[in-house]
Order: C-alpha cells, then sequence, then structure tokens
C-alpha cells in the first residue's frame, strides 16, 4: 500500500461544480470528500448514515426542521442519522464531509438532479 499526503487545496483546484462530491480518501469504510456548494440543495435525510460536513473555506446555512445553523470555515456540524437537513450557500463554500461509504448525497428516499451515484475519486 503507498502511503501519501492530499494537498487539500491543489484536490479543490481540481474541479469547479457545485454539489458533486469527489473522494479524497477512504478509511474504515469510510469515505473523505470534498465538495463545493453553492445555492440550495435538496430537503433530505439518510436512514442510517450520520454526515460530518467540515467548512474549509466560506460559510453554509444548514436547514433543519426547527433551526437553522450557519457553519462557517473551520466549523464542523454532525447530522445524525434520520434528521432532515438542507445545505444553503448564499456564496460558495468549500466543505469536507465525513460519511460511510454506502451514503448517497441526496439521502435514501429521494433522487433529484443532484444525485450523485458514482463519485470520482480524485
Amino acid at each position: 500500500m503507498k502511503i501519501e499526503k492530499i494537498n487539500i487545496s491543489e484536490k479543490l483546484d481540481l474541479f469547479h461544480d457545485h454539489w458533486n462530491p469527489r473522494i479524497v480518501g477512504e478509511l474504515n469504510g469510510q469515505h473523505v470528500k470534498l465538495a463545493k456548494f453553492q445555492g440550495e440543495f435538496v430537503w433530505h435525510k439518510h436512514d442510517n448514515e450520520d454526515e460530518l460536513f467540515y467548512v474549509l473555506e466560506g460559510e453554509f446555512d444548514m436547514e433543519l426542521r426547527d433551526k437553522t445553523i450557519t457553519i462557517s470555515k473551520g466549523d464542523l456540524i454532525i447530522i445524525p442519522k434520520g434528521v432532515e437537513h438542507c445545505p444553503v450557500a448564499k456564496n460558495e463554500v468549500h466543505v469536507m464531509l465525513f460519511e460511510p461509504a454506502t451514503t448517497l448525497n441526496t439521502g435514501n428516499n429521494s433522487t433529484s438532479e443532484l444525485t450523485r451515484k458514482n463519485l470520482d475519486k480524485i
């Protein structure tokens, strides 16, 4: 097994689209993903997986059914399985996600034009 460092800035420079996560690492059945958000995603939930969002640059609002939480550079939020949520970014934000490899970005019970079933590895 080849062990190499991963430069997050270089990986983020490889893509410019929004709501299309890329896999940059794998550990213990988890994917480490990078994504760029801008605009509003779709309301969804994950029945079997928790999700961790860590903001690398910018900020976004995590809409929950009962409140909105602003997540800024250096912040992270964990969304427990079964909790409906909708990320909204007024401006482009760069995010690192940690989630099980089986996690579908739009949740278990919904699909949309933003659904990504086969993620690129970069």
